[in-house]
């Protein structure tokens, strides 16, 4: 991946942290993007996010996925480049993973 790809995905994932946190009111409910992911030719970006609780996930993501053309808009403003990425929002599932492991290791040792 090359420098300006990266230097681009952490600068989107910092924005658009901020841009959740600020302009996004989804109350009881913790969003965290973990990373931005954008393809080569910069036209689309993956945006990986971690929603907390679990069981308020698919309304979260509605909402995050309804917000993105408003997101794009301000982005325009914050970031130098000729063209937003399509944002393509997709959850984390690293802890619910971690969790299942967990369980099944505690398993094996109890028996």
């Amino acid at each position: 991946m090359s420098r300006r790809i990266e230097q681009l995905n952490e600068q989107l994932r910092n924005a658009l942290a901020n841009l959740i946190n600020t302009e996004l009111s989804i109350n009881n409910v913790l969003i965290t993007v973990c990373y931005v992911d954008c393809s080569p030719d910069l036209k689309q970006a993956k945006i990986v996010v971690s929603i907390l609780p679990t069981n308020l996930t698919g309304s979260s993501l509605k909402q995050l996925r309804k917000s993105s053309s408003y997101f794009s808009q301000i982005l325009r403003k914050k970031i130098k480049i000729r063209q937003i990425p399509h944002f393509r929002w997709v959850i984390d599932k690293t802890e619910e993973k971690a969790a299942n492991l967990e369980k099944i290791f505690k398993q094996i040792a109890d028996n």
